[in-house]
């Protein structure tokens, strides 16, 4: 088992920024990939970023290439999203997850473990 809790989200004003964490308890993830995704209100889940389980390799949505970094820190069982320049369109709950079976995964169903979620709003 793999409990996943996320942290950092809040307001902020369009271009503003903010850092989201993850922490992993439970089995280790160091092992296994890590995502992000995001949901807003009345939409389908989508895909932020994905990160390998060295986190040599990133995979970012094109909605946010440029913008986000994600990173981890096996040693400490965290992943982080640093998110700067941000949008209106932005505003969503954040999910961190980990993915015990694909060595990376643009896709929610290849995720086994799911945080509960941190609500991000940009709004001035």
């Amino acid at each position: 088992q793999v409990h996943l809790v996320e942290s950092g989200g809040g307001l902020v004003q369009p271009g503003g920024s903010l850092r989201l964490s993850c922490a992993a308890s439970g089995r280790t993830v160091s092992m296994y990939a890590m995502g992000w995704f995001r949901q807003a209100p009345g939409k389908e889940r989508e895909f932020v970023v994905a990160i390998t389980w060295s986190g040599g390799r990133t995979y970012y949505a094109d909605s946010v290439k440029g913008r986000f970094t994600c990173s981890r820190d096996n040693a400490k069982n965290t992943v982080n999203l640093e998110m700067n320049s941000l949008k209106p369109d932005d505003t969503a709950v954040y999910y961190c997850a980990t993915s015990t079976v694909s060595a990376y995964s643009t896709r929610a169903y290849d995720y086994d473990y799911w945080g509960q979620g941190t609500q991000v709003t940009v709004s001035s």
